[in-house]
């Protein structure tokens, strides 16, 4: 664009706001600019207050945030085929299938013995094929995993020893529990209540982060302790698997974001390090003594075939119409536990961290899921909904990364690593989604079911612990801990949470956060286990009505950021309290609070700094060897290099600073 184009451009909808954000640092302008500035501000308030009381969600359009879903989606369907041709959909999908499937055949044993046979693992591996295909080929976002989790878990065993005494029909019963809860997601997704998403920060995300992990960690120990059912040598052996599998495991992903050895071997050893751990330990149970000790395995059956003896279809007709309505309050809590954790899965897996291009659908999911809850009640397999942390798991998978190098580094003096990985972009697709249901599908077959009977329990035990391990790692509380541990010496200058002048105030906020946890994981070990999804929802009215009558604003700012980017939050109205809402959604930009502004304009301005020297360091050395360099007399000007020549010279010396032979 031409100068003299530029000057009659129209003015872009970022001006505004770069204005804005200008006036805020200029505090001592004259009085007579600041009552103007102030005017100004007034008025943009009540604009905002007013297209604010528009858009709440109890005076919203039924029908609409589906319909924008949609709208917003469509275009992109094609390309989220044409997408996947990429390789780091290869590794993403052998990943994500067993990352999906071990955890949940770990659940299945678990229901299998809590429900006294009525799931197995045809019904579990069934749930999940069901909700991959359908959230794959018709979610506004195919990038979340769904499949069986651990609250599920709790939830299904808990109305199995609730209605055992009744004598009331399980199966009809949770048939009832889906028929309801269905009806129940679509008024909610008809009455746009993903609008309530913009209340939910990385507070209640982290909180509930932090629970699923310890439910992983928490089977993981189950299924150990009743390996002394067989014998103590059972017991001990299948300790030592369990360990083995989880360090050799995690120690891949380490080495993955390490700097040892090649690039293509270390993405190798983490893209198929876990699978390949399952694989070995599987085998290496049968090598010398070891062989001799009975391990306890995957109880598996038929092919296609439910576990217990009835077929695929539920007669939910068979009950009373007591136990029909007795149904409704279960429902309920599904639905509340459904709606909280599908869009934290689906929040998380579109991070801050993560750049996406496409943008999400709160409302069309949350339709969707309805649908699997409704479709598996009357199959009697159990209710499917978003994975946590296997659904961010899959959206770093298929991350593509960059080097930045050791030059970019020079300007921070010596700080971080000589050279790092940045994310570049993300795979945005629905077909490694796909492709790892089918092959779930495919291990509901008769040879792959006796596969499946031969891996241990240790071993699923150990995967339990890494899952574990790995999303307490990436939780906003171990950070938060960490960050109180460490030398503050030795702190990144970049960490938001440098900014808090109490720290008392990050103490206060982690105590907060783990008390909400302690109180959440100790409700699902009583009778009350059935009402812990209520619970949980209570974070979302603390974090917005009550914190900030204990935090200040920039402490809250800096502590407790919105999970997902602007451009994601666009689907649900944008975030609650943030003044720059609008900005941050006419922009599309990823920057959704100070702390993480602040760090993007200093690592661009590390980054500028470091071109500059690099480009000055060039000149210097051009210029001192361009004097003892002889002159062509070809066709070019006398006294200058040709240009291949001086191609030549500046890209010797910004590759290795030497002139050319």
């Amino acid at each position: 664009m031409t100068s003299a184009e530029a000057s009659t451009a129209p003015t872009d909808v970022d001006t505004p706001s770069l204005n804005t954000r200008r006036r805020r640092w200029t505090p001592f302008a004259s009085s007579k600019r600041r009552n103007g500035h102030n005017d100004e501000a007034t008025g943009q308030g009540r604009r905002r207050q007013s297209s604010q009381s528009q858009d709440a969600w109890w005076k919203t359009k039924l029908f609409s945030g589906m319909m924008n879903d949609i709208r917003r989606r469509a275009p992109y369907y094609w390309s989220d085929w044409k997408d996947a041709w990429d390789y780091r959909v290869v590794p993403a999908t052998v990943y994500m299938y067993f990352a999906n499937i071990l955890p949940a055949l770990a659940f299945s044993l678990d229901m299998f013995e809590r429900t006294n046979g009525s799931f197995g693992v045809n019904e579990v591996l069934l749930s999940s094929v069901f909700a991959a295909v359908v959230f794959s080929l018709f979610a506004a976002q195919p990038l979340v995993i769904v499949g069986v989790t651990g609250p599920i878990t709790v939830f299904n065993y808990t109305v199995y020893d609730m209605m055992k005494s009744r004598g009331t029909n399980y199966f009809a019963f949770m048939a009832w529990i889906g028929i309801w809860s269905l009806i129940l997601h679509w008024i909610l997704a008809i009455t746009n209540s993903c609008n309530l998403l913009r209340y939910v920060t990385r507070f209640s995300c982290d909180i509930f982060g932090f629970y699923v992990a310890f439910i992983y960690l928490q089977k993981g120990i189950q299924v150990l302790t009743l390996q002394w059912e067989v014998s103590e040598a059972s017991a001990y052996l299948s300790i030592s698997i369990a360990l083995m599998v989880f360090m050799t495991a995690y120690l891949s992903s380490v080495i993955g974001r390490s700097t040892l050895l090649q690039r293509h071997v270390r993405k190798f050893i983490e893209d198929y390090g876990t699978p390949l751990t399952v694989i070995f330990f599987t085998g290496f149970v049968h090598i010398g003594k070891m062989r001799g000790i009975e391990l306890l395995t995957l109880p598996t059956s038929k092919a296609f075939s439910p576990t217990p003896d009835r077929g695929w279809f539920i007669h939910f007709w068979d009950l009373s119409v007591s136990d029909v309505f007795l149904a409704l309050p279960f429902a309920i809590l599904l639905t509340i536990l459904f709606w909280f954790d599908h869009n934290v899965s689906s929040l998380i897996a579109q991070g801050t961290e993560f750049p996406l291009r496409k943008p999400a659908g709160f409302h069309w999911d949350i339709f969707l899921l309805g649908l699997t809850t409704g479709i598996s009640g009357l199959l009697g397999i159990p209710f499917p909904n978003g994975l946590i942390p296997q659904a961010p798991f899959h959206t770093q998978s298929l991350c593509v990364t960059r080097t930045v190098s050791a030059d970019d580094e020079e300007a921070n003096k010596g700080h971080g690593t000589p050279q790092h990985f940045v994310v570049d972009h993300v795979v945005e697709q629905r077909f490694s989604n796909l492709a790892q249901g089918l092959l779930t599908l495919g291990t509901m077959t008769g040879p792959l079911l006796i596969v499946l009977h031969l891996i241990p329990q240790a071993v699923l035990a150990g995967l339990f612990f890494v899952m574990g391990i790995q999303a307490l790692e990436a939780n906003g509380i171990t950070l938060k801990i960490l960050f109180l541990l460490r030398d503050r010496h030795l702190t990144a200058r970049s960490d938001p949470l440098l900014g808090i002048q109490r720290r008392k105030a990050i103490w206060v906020f982690v105590a907060l956060e783990l008390v909400g946890f302690g109180a959440t994981f100790a409700i699902t070990q009583t009778v009350a286990a059935i009402g812990f999804p209520v619970f949980i929802l209570l974070y979302i009215p603390l974090r917005t009505w009550g914190l900030p009558r204990w935090f200040e604003k920039e402490e809250l700012g800096r502590l407790d950021q919105p999970t997902a980017s602007a451009f994601t939050m666009e689907s649900v109205g944008g975030f609650h309290g943030h003044g720059d809402e609008e900005e941050s959604q006419s922009s599309g930009s990823n920057e959704c609070n100070d702390g993480v502004h602040l760090t993007q304009q200093q690592d661009f301005s590390l980054n500028i700094r470091a071109r500059l020297h690099k480009i000055s360091h060039i000149a210097i050395h051009f210029h001192s060897r361009y004097k003892t360099l002889r002159p062509h007399t070809t066709n070019h000007l006398p006294g200058l290099l040709p240009p291949r020549r001086v191609l030549a010279l500046l890209t010797s010396i910004s590759q290795t600073g030497a002139s050319p032979k």
